[in-house]
C-alpha cells in the first residue's frame, strides 16, 4: 500500500510532530506533501527517509494548489490520501477525488467549540468543511471530544473514526542525570521549583496566566518551550511583573531535538510540575509527555485527560480560573515537596503503537468500502 499524507505545514507543531511520530510506526509506505512552510518537521521527516515535497501555494486562496495536487497524486500511483489540517483537508480531498483517489481519510487535530487552528470558527470555514468531508472516506477524531463536535457539526457518526493521538513513551523516561545537565545547560538552581509549560504562544493557550502565576511565587523558576504571535507580549509581560530573570522562553523545541538545544523530554525532566492553561484543546499532547516524564500535571481544557476516567490520571489536577488559583495551586505544590510520580495508565492508553494499529484498521476499512470503479495499485 501506498499513501500520501497532505498537511497544510510542517512548522514545528503538535499535529506536525504527530505525524512525524505516527509514520515512524505505520507498517506501509509513506510520502508527505505540504502545502506550505516546509520547515523543521519537513527536515526531520526527510531524516526518518520520508519522501518530503513543498507544492508552494501561494495563500488560502490560491486554486490552482488543487490542479497541481491531483498532478502529484495521479503521478504518484497512490492507493489512499491522508489529510491533516483545515486547509490540505479541504484542498487535498477535491484534488483526491480529481486525481481518482476514492478512499480518502482526514485526521481532525484542531477542531474546538468556536476555533479551529486558534483561528475563529465562521459560518463559510464550516460549510466548506462539511461540504468537502463528504469526497473523503472517513474522518479520523484525535480524541473522543472532537469525535463529539464532528458529530455535533452533522459529520454522519459512521464516517467518524476515533484514533487518538500517540506518544513514544520511552523517550520520556525520567532520568535524574539528564535533569542535572538539563538545568546545569539552563543555569537553573539544582534545588529551584521549575514550573513548565509546551505549546504555541497563541491567546488561547493564556501562557499569561501561566506568567503571571509563577510570578507571584518568589524563587520560582518558568520554562516555556514554543514560539508564536504572543511571543513578545509575553516577553513583556514577564518585564513588567519583575520575573524576567526567573522566566525562560525557549521558542520551537522539537520533541525529538538532540544537540546543544534541549529537546521537550530534557526539558521535562527539569521541571517539577507541568501547566497547560489553555482555553480549548482538542487533544492536550503535552499534557501527556509530561505525565510519561512523572510530571503532576496542572490542566485546564485537555480532552486526553478528561476523556478518561479519573484513575488513568492521578497526578493530573484540573484548573478553572485565573492566575490567582494558579498561583495557590503551585505553592501547594512546593509545600508538598516535588517527587516524580510513575507514568499512569493513561500513557499506556496513548502508546503510539496503538494509535497506529487503530489507524491502520481505518485505511482496511476506507480500502474496503472504496466504490466498485476504485482499483487498487500493483
Amino acid at each position: 500500500m501506498r499513501v500520501l499524507h497532505i498537511i497544510t505545514g510542517l512548522g514545528v507543531g503538535g499535529a506536525e510532530q504527530q505525524l512525524r511520530l505516527m509514520l515512524r510506526h505505520l507498517p506501509v509506505r509513506c510520502d508527505v506533501l505540504t502545502l506550505t512552510n516546509p520547515g523543521a518537521v519537513a527536515a526531520g521527516l526527510r531524516a526518518d527517509g520520508v519522501r518530503v515535497a513543498h507544492l508552494g501555494m501561494g495563500g488560502n486562496r490560491d486554486l490552482t494548489a488543487v490542479s497541481g495536487l491531483a498532478r502529484f497524486i495521479r503521478a504518484g500511483g497512490y492507493d489512499l490520501v491522508h489529510t491533516h489540517l483545515y486547509r490540505a483537508c479541504v484542498y487535498g480531498r477535491i484534488a483526491a477525488r480529481l486525481a481518482g483517489i476514492r478512499a480518502t481519510v482526514a485526521t481532525e487535530h484542531s477542531l474546538g467549540r468556536a476555533e479551529i487552528e486558534g483561528r475563529p470558527l465562521t459560518r463559510g470555514t464550516r460549510a466548506l468543511y462539511l461540504g468537502t468531508e463528504r469526497l473523503g472516506s472517513a474522518t479520523v477524531a484525535v480524541s473522543a471530544t472532537v469525535a463529539g463536535r464532528l458529530r455535533e457539526w452533522g459529520v454522519p457518526a459512521a464516517r467518524i473514526h476515533l484514533v487518538p493521538n500517540g506518544i513514544d513513551p520511552v523517550p520520556f523516561r525520567f532520568d535524574s542525570g539528564g535533569r542535572r545537565s538539563t538545568r546545569a545547560l539552563l543555569r537553573i538552581p539544582a534545588d529551584a521549583f521549575v514550573v513548565g509549560g509546551v505549546g504555541r504562544l497563541v491567546p488561547g493557550k493564556r501562557f499569561d496566566v501561566l506568567v503571571r502565576a509563577v510570578a507571584a511565587l518568589p524563587g520560582a523558576r518558568l520554562l516555556v518551550a514554543g514560539d508564536g504571535p504572543e511571543s513578545e507580549p509575553l516577553r513583556a509581560l514577564a518585564r513588567r511583573l519583575g520575573a524576567a530573570d526567573r522566566i525562560l522562553f525557549l521558542g520551537e523545541c522539537d520533541a525529538g531535538a538532540s544537540g546543544p538545544a534541549p529537546g521537550v523530554p530534557a526539558l521535562l525532566g527539569a521541571m517539577d510540575v507541568f501547566v497547560s492553561t489553555s482555553r480549548e484543546e482538542s487533544f492536550g499532547l503535552a499534557a501527556v509527555e509530561a505525565l510519561a516524564a512523572g510530571l503532576p500535571v496542572l490542566h485546564g481544557a485537555c480532552p486526553a485527560i478528561d476523556d478518561l476516567p479519573a484513575a488513568h490520571a492521578p497526578g493530573a489536577t484540573r484548573i478553572t480560573g485565573g492566575s490567582e488559583e494558579l498561583t495557590a495551586a503551585l505553592r501547594r505544590r512546593i509545600q508538598a515537596a516535588p517527587h516524580r510520580l510513575p507514568p499512569p495508565r493513561a500513557v499506556r492508553h496513548y502508546d503510539i503503537r496503538r494509535s497506529s494499529e487503530r489507524l491502520m484498521d481505518v485505511y482496511t476499512h476506507a480500502l474496503d468500502t472504496a466504490p466498485p470503479t476504485w482499483r487498487a495499485h500493483p
